[in-house]
């Protein structure tokens, strides 16, 4: 019988699919990624997230479910008891499930509920606090330069020329256990790191490895017409009075903090060679969501806000070295919820409920396979939807103005530019749809970095409308789930009352258990009033 295959999922926080030198930057320094892509796994240049922020896009990417299923689109709203997940369900089926702590995942409220889903969960903590910025904030103020942008730069090292903060803890601690793991169970890893998640800042030899000469153009608000409300407030709130020579900087920092990544991932993967199980696993690397990192003159993340920077994101996957895989780079459209699909059938794990994934093994075999004809991703609130605690929580006037995520909170304080929203996109175009009517379109083909809204040019028409209709239908497949576990119309006593005037006195204990048993109640009728007919004869 062939073991099934150890499975390892890496999984980085804000990291934008084009941060890899094999997706076309030709500043990004990701030498093992890029050569792990080329040999041995197979990279969706094309897979997009479901939600551009934490919570929601991983709530999604671990269940199958887009997040409007179960009403998962808030940072405020984890999964519940009661809500299977790949977790859950892999350590059903047999696998030893580990995990760090760094998995905005779980409702942390719930006492045991993160621990019911995983053997082991690392919380670390347990090593000194990593040094600081070289050049520390001071208390800004609105009006300085830095006060929004999240950009600290380099980072300062210990004596041992080390930053060696809590993804280096929870990668060692990976390491160690897959150094000493010796059941008979196979395994899953799952390893979410912080970086490059904001502040933007790095240790050297990351912070002065990017060549800022190299740096791919950076699409500017000036260069915009008809974006969202959100990226207007976003952009009038923080006000970053950048120069060019300041953006680059911010970029190469982000830059240098994803080539930490891949030297971390670098080592995760040399500790599964060293114990002889890197062929026979399946490796996953995935981003929850991108970063502006610069673009559109922003930085950090906005949860209504479709653009690439935002939703697309890295999705390489390693299958077991007995599968059929075709290594490479593929164009085929991808979401994050077809990752969970694509694990459970590697894993030989059986899906037992509805999801709406679709497993990736046919492209990973031949990278010219398609599975999706369009993807899609979606944020926002209804009006009036508490969704801004993070706001209100500091009082009735919001966070302090010199607070880095004061514009972001005060955007999203605003009803209309923080509106629900829904993004649709193939390879030629994209359509966004918002319950405000404040809708965008762009031709890709022809602005591939989302400057001109087309929503009102009459030669957009008739594709606008094809893709409203196409989004209303994938709205109505993917509305809601039925379990698969029917339930009871009545209780076990309603059943007894409809027919214990016709059963036959005897019967009635094998009657009570045949109700207790679940029998439905037109054959529980039919079977009794054969009982009362075979009494008479």
């Amino acid at each position: 019988m062939i073991r099934r295959p150890d499975i390892i999922i890496f999984n980085p926080d804000e990291m934008r699919a084009d941060a890899m030198g094999h997706m076309g930057n030709p500043a990004a320094v990701t030498p093992f990624l890029d050569a792990f892509a080329h040999t041995d796994a197979v990279s969706f240049r094309n897979a997009f997230c479901q939600n551009p922020v934490c919570v929601p896009s991983r709530c999604s990417f671990f269940t199958g479910l887009y997040p409007h299923v179960n009403g998962h689109r808030t940072m405020s709203y984890l999964l519940h008891p009661g809500e299977e997940n790949l977790f859950s369900e892999l350590k059903r089926s047999g696998y030893t499930v580990w995990m760090n702590a760094r998995n905005d995942l779980f409702a942390g409220q719930i006492s045991g509920w993160a621990e019911e889903n995983a053997d082991t969960i690392f919380y670390g903590g347990d090593v000194p606090a990593a040094p600081g910025p070289v050049k520390p904030p001071q208390n800004k103020k609105p009006d300085d330069k830095d006060c929004y942008t999240h950009f600290t730069g380099k980072l300062a090292v210990d004596e041992n020329g080390k930053n060696y903060n809590p993804d280096d803890e929870a990668v060692d601690a990976a390491i160690d256990y897959i150094s000493r793991y010796d059941a008979d169970k196979p395994f899953c890893i799952f390893l979410g790191l912080m970086a490059p998640h904001c502040p933007y800042q790095v240790e050297e030899p990351y912070a002065s490895a990017i060549d800022r000469g190299r740096l791919k153009h950076r699409i500017q608000f000036s260069e915009c017409s008809g974006k969202s409300e959100m990226i207007r407030l976003l952009h009038q709130y923080q006000n970053i009075q950048y120069g060019e020579d300041d953006w680059n900087e911010l970029r190469s920092v982000y830059l240098g903090m994803c080539m930490k990544v891949d030297s971390q991932f670098r080592r995760l993967c040399d500790a599964l060679k060293k114990s002889g199980r890197y062929e026979d696993s399946l490796i996953i690397f995935l981003s929850d969501h991108g970063d502006f990192e610069g673009d559109y003159d922003l930085t950090e993340k906005a949860q209504s806000s479709f653009e690439d920077c935002l939703t697309r994101v890295p999705l390489i996957i390693k299958p077991p070295v007995r599968e059929k895989a075709d290594p490479g780079k593929t164009d085929a459209l991808a979401e994050l919820v077809d990752f969970y699909a694509t694990v459970m059938d590697y894993s030989d794990t059986e899906i037992q409920r509805t999801q709406f994934g679709h497993s990736l093994r046919k492209v990973i075999e031949n990278r010219e396979t398609a599975v999706r004809n369009f993807v899609t991703c979606e944020g926002g609130r209804l009006p009036g939807e508490d969704m801004c605690d993070e706001y209100h929580s500091f009082g009735p006037d919001g966070p302090p103005v010199n607070f880095p995520y004061y514009p972001k909170m005060k955007a999203q304080s605003n009803d209309h530019a923080h509106a629900k929203g829904v993004m649709i996109r193939n390879h030629h175009a994209k359509y966004i749809s918002r319950i405000t009517g404040e809708d965008e379109f762009y031709d890709l083909d022809r602005d591939p970095g989302e400057t001109v809204n087309e929503i009102d040019n009459p030669v957009y028409a008739d594709r606008i409308e094809k893709m409203r209709l196409l989004m209303l239908r994938w709205y109505m497949q993917t509305s809601d789930t039925v379990p698969r576990e029917y339930d009871k119309r009545f209780t076990d006593e309603m059943l007894w009352a409809r027919v214990k005037n016709i059963c036959p006195p005897d019967h009635e204990a094998e009657v009570k258990e045949k109700i207790r048993q679940g029998i439905k109640q037109a054959p529980l009728t039919l079977y009794v009033r054969k009982l009362a007919a075979e009494q008479k004869k």
